[in-house]
């Protein structure tokens, strides 16, 4: 892998792994059109830039949830379903789904229509929920354990490549009752146990030794997935002030299209 490469799989990364869109498949997309082999190594690069991800999340809601420590049991309890079924079925989704294309391509076209409708069906149902007032912890802290394990359930399903894991969790906040911006930003926040525990989970099961070469290139992936993932979580809490998320469903769906009929 090149310094080029690491720099356009790190800004990808960044970009796509908050936003409902499915950051594993625009990784292999972008591998693909790289002419990128799945190596270990490459695996090992890809652990990096998730790591990277995390930490602009930290970075961003640190004085937050140092401020409002009371709410971690509830953001550990929304974690729970995932690390529990991600632990039984990781076996089945590195060697079976991960990389499967048609997988993919249906789970991003699927996601999105389904995210079209979530958007619509919260909207028209429950109209309140665009005009709530309570703060994010205070919302938080009013939800139930079986709709934070809701959450959790999920989340889970986006060990499926081409879901995307802020979508699904987006989505789950969305259907037990959370306003929209609240399951934003509780997306972003349950992403940091969620993506610490699934990297973990890699580099026990890859190791990690690497030469000077390959650890300036995982440098420049890790700098590069943070800074991007700085900016598209600002960028994107803004954007859903004003907008929904249909343009998401409708890109997705695209993609998904596109990767179904062009690249198989």
């Amino acid at each position: 892998m090149t310094l080029v490469q690491a720099l356009i799989m790190s800004i990808v990364e960044g970009v796509t792994e908050f936003l409902p869109v499915s950051s594993t498949a625009h990784l292999v997309l972008a591998s693909k059109l790289m002419g990128i082999s799945q190596t270990g190594f490459v695996k090992s690069f890809e652990i990096a830039i998730q790591l990277g991800a995390i930490l602009a999340v930290v970075v961003l809601y640190f004085k937050d949830l140092t401020a409002n420590y009371r709410v971690w049991p509830k953001i550990i309890l929304a974690f729970v379903p995932t690390a529990v079924l991600g632990f039984i079925f990781y076996g089945f989704v590195k060697s079976v789904l991960l990389g499967n294309s048609a997988v993919t391509s249906i789970a991003l076209a699927a996601g999105g229509l389904l995210f079209i409708v979530i958007e619509r069906v919260c909207a028209k149902l429950v109209p309140a929920l665009n005009t709530n007032t309570h703060g994010f912890y205070q919302e938080l802290a009013k939800l139930p354990s079986l709709k934070l394990l809701g959450i959790g359930v999920m989340q889970s399903v986006s060990m499926i490549p081409g879901v995307s894991r802020s979508a699904a969790s987006i989505a789950g906040g969305m259907l037990v009752g959370l306003t929209k911006q609240t399951a934003i930003k509780f997306s972003f926040i349950l992403a940091i146990p969620t993506m610490l525990a699934a990297t973990s989970l890699d580099l026990y099961k890859s190791g990690f030794m690497f030469n000077p070469n390959e650890l300036t290139v995982l440098t420049i992936g890790f700098l590069g997935s943070f800074g991007f993932a700085l900016l598209a979580v600002k960028t994107f809490t803004g954007y859903l002030q004003k907008h929904s998320f249909v343009l998401f469903g409708i890109y997705r769906i695209t993609i998904g299209l596109l990767w179904f009929f062009v690249l198989m």
